[in-house]
């Protein structure tokens, strides 16, 4: 590459597009704002000195802000997972990915229901016979965030997993 052609790919750089910056995210995607840039340290409600579970979950703005993209690893890799949330224009809707260390994957759609984030997802490939989750994720007023979910299990609905997370800047989503 030669020296005229290395100013011209700095100053396109440097144009700014308008309407879209580093910032930028889908009107869709607005509620999620309050997520975006942190990384969240939750324990299991069921979690032990003996057997500790802890989940670390990063959110960021993903594909130029048309997108979230959440990773999250449980007990520095012992399990952990991606997921992609978007919005449909053909469902009119937030719909999501998800795929784990585990092998197995769902998807599914999410909606803002008062200040809860509620998901239905649809499972497929999960070894221990469960078919579906449905889950709400809320941020309390001290400021942690509340995971709740349940799992149709061998076609029966149980209580899923519960964690409290608070924001942890210093946590990090490990894979193995």
């Amino acid at each position: 590459m030669n020296r005229l052609q290395s100013i011209i790919l700095i100053v396109l750089a440097l144009i700014v597009v308008p309407g879209y910056s580093q910032d930028y995210l889908a009107p869709e995607l607005q509620a999620f704002q309050p997520f975006i840039g942190k990384t969240w340290k939750g324990v299991f409600r069921n979690s032990t000195p003996e057997k500790p579970m802890v989940d670390i979950s990063h959110w960021e703005r993903a594909l130029n802000g048309n997108a979230i993209r959440i990773m999250h690893s449980v007990n520095e890799g012992e399990y952990g997972g991606e997921s992609i949330i978007f919005w449909d224009k053909e469902k009119q809707s937030l719909v999501y990915y998800y795929f784990t260390t585990a092998g197995f994957f769902t998807n599914g759609t999410m909606s803002f229901e008062d200040s809860a984030i509620v998901s239905h997802e649809m499972v497929s490939g999960n070894e221990n016979g469960i078919t579906e989750v449905k889950s709400t994720g809320t941020i309390l007023p001290d400021g942690r965030m509340l995971s709740k979910s349940q799992y149709l299990q061998n076609s029966q609905w149980v209580d899923g997993h519960e964690i409290t997370y608070v924001e942890d800047a210093q946590a990090q989503v490990i894979f193995r």
